[in-house]
């Protein structure tokens, strides 16, 4: 545990911005820099915020070098005691620099105060103690008794050992949630990590490595945070046979591409991707209701989240008084810097996000959708006002392609079965949520085929709560138990019961 630096504050300036911050790579228990840099700006204004090492394949050969290590020659992986107390430290120190924390991730990320006090950084800390006390008391054996063969009784059992050497991958929607619900069940696994940060948000992951590095005991080599601007470097990790699992968060297109890479040498891969979610309001739903949660949830980080229901599908005769319920609340909707509290929605991550955002929008409407409200960039930063689009066709790209960004489309249906089959034509399967009463909404979320759901505004997300989804929204399942189980191998034993033998 190295106890000779802290976090920077990162409030520089006097609007609270963090200015030219500097992070290093952590390697083999070395806290790094790189020959070359590359800049993280700041969403809000577009300034750049600091500079990040631009780390190559080599580094990504020396972490990986030093997460092999780790996990073959140290007791880590069988230390339970060990991991439980590293985890705590972990939790600790979060904990006390969360407010250092909050200021880089409000700068770097484009988050609000509001989102830092829930899944963008105080839950995601909340999940290093969840697996600290699932791990005290996690069954890592399974007694299966005696079975008789070959004229003796054979006593049999299950051990859960980690799954090796991971390589995590993450995107920057969301960089505290994402590093650590991979990060703290892979490590209370037993697994050594090879974490790599999102290209447009470096700074706050690297800070995460710096904290691993300075205020825990968690051994060389264990954790490995690198960041680059190369995508040489995610290839590197997904193909090294050195790597036993990679877990990546991001796009279903690179989450395919990295299925095929992993498949070269049969690694374990979870995949948490993409969605297109769908937000059904029968017709015996209290309409204001779900045309705020829709609203509202639609606009938060500014529309950057997979699992956010980005189609709304009404009943055809009630199609225009939610669309004018929908507008009304996209009106209330204060757009700003986030580093204002009264700000409920930031920027986007980059003015390239923001392009491809516009650009679908004008497709959509090219294509025959209404723009009801919104469809506009606001400068300075990368802004674009909560925009909604009513008379989608289902089969359109608005409606079937990703957008990542503050934009809702509006599908109407005939009834309840067509309401299913539009939620159901997706080559996405992550969320979900439904408005009507009780047993009939439950009835139709069952018909969904998605991980996640949500009745009536229901908040299914927290560190206990499996999370992920059908189809291409990914394979497996983050958090809560499943999310351990995910890091770990299951080794069978039998032996010959002495007195059995003849």
């Amino acid at each position: 545990m190295q106890e000779t630096a802290t976090i920077s504050s990162g409030r520089g300036s006097a609007n609270g911005e963090a200015r030219h911050v500097e992070r290093r790579l952590l390697i083999d228990g070395q806290l790094l820099e790189t020959a070359r840099t590359f800049p993280s700006s700041n969403p809000a204004t577009g300034e750049v915020l600091g500079y990040a090492p631009d780390a190559d394949v080599s580094d990504a050969e020396a972490a990986v070098a030093a997460a092999r290590r780790a996990f073959d020659t140290t007791d880590w992986s069988t230390d339970v005691a060990l991991r439980v107390r590293c985890l705590r430290q972990l939790h600790t120190a979060l904990v006390e620099h969360r407010d250092d924390l909050a200021a880089l991730t409000i700068a770097e990320v484009g988050a609000t105060e509001a989102l830092c006090q829930g899944a963008q950084l105080d839950q995601p800390i909340e999940i290093v103690r969840y697996y600290a006390d699932l791990l005290e008391t996690y069954p890592m054996t399974e007694d299966l008794g005696n079975i008789e063969s070959r004229g003796m009784q054979h006593h049999r059992w299950v051990e859960k050992e980690a799954a090796g050497v991971v390589a995590a991958i993450i995107a920057y929607n969301y960089p505290n949630q994402l590093a650590l619900a991979k990060l703290a069940p892979a490590l209370a696994a037993g697994c050594t990590v090879v974490l790599k940060s999102a290209p447009d948000t470096p700074l706050i992951t690297l800070a995460l490595g710096e904290l691993i590095a300075e205020h825990t005991d968690i051994p060389a080599g264990v954790v490995n945070v690198l960041s680059g601007a190369d995508p040489a470097v995610g290839v590197a990790l997904t193909k090294s046979p050195d790597v036993d699992m990679v877990t990546f968060t991001g796009s279903t297109p690179t989450g395919r591409a990295i299925m095929a890479a992993a498949s070269e040498t049969l690694k374990k891969v979870f995949l948490e991707l993409g969605g297109k979610s769908a937000a059904i309001v029968l017709d015996d739903a209290d309409f204001g209701t779900a045309a705020l949660f829709s609203a509202f949830s639609m606009v938060t980080h500014a529309g950057q989240g997979c699992a956010l229901t980005s189609r709304l599908l009404v009943p055809e005769k009630n199609k225009d008084e939610i669309v004018e319920l929908i507008k009304s609340n996209f009106g209330h909707v204060r757009l700003g810097n986030p580093v204002d509290p009264s700000v409920y929605m930031g920027p986007l991550i980059s003015e390239k996000q923001r392009d491809k955002v516009d650009g679908m929008v004008k497709r959509a409407v090219e294509a025959g959708a209404t723009l009801v409200t919104g469809g506009e960039k606001v400068d300075p930063g990368f802004f674009y006002t909560p925009t909604l689009l009513a008379d989608v066709d289902p089969d359109s790209e608005i409606a079937q392609e990703e957008v990542f960004g503050p934009v809702l489309t509006v599908i109407a249906y005939s009834d309840d079965d067509d309401a299913v089959r539009i939620a159901n034509n997706s080559i996405y399967g992550l969320s979900g949520a439904v408005f009507g009463s009780q047993d009939r909404a439950l009835a139709v979320a069952r018909r969904i085929r998605t991980g996640t759901f949500s009745i009536n505004g229901g908040n299914y997300f927290s560190p206990d709560s499996p999370f992920g989804g059908y189809k291409q929204s990914g394979i497996g399942r983050e958090m809560g138990t499943a999310g351990l189980e995910e890091f770990l191998e299951s080794k069978t034993f039998a032996v010959v019961v002495p007195e059995a033998v003849s």
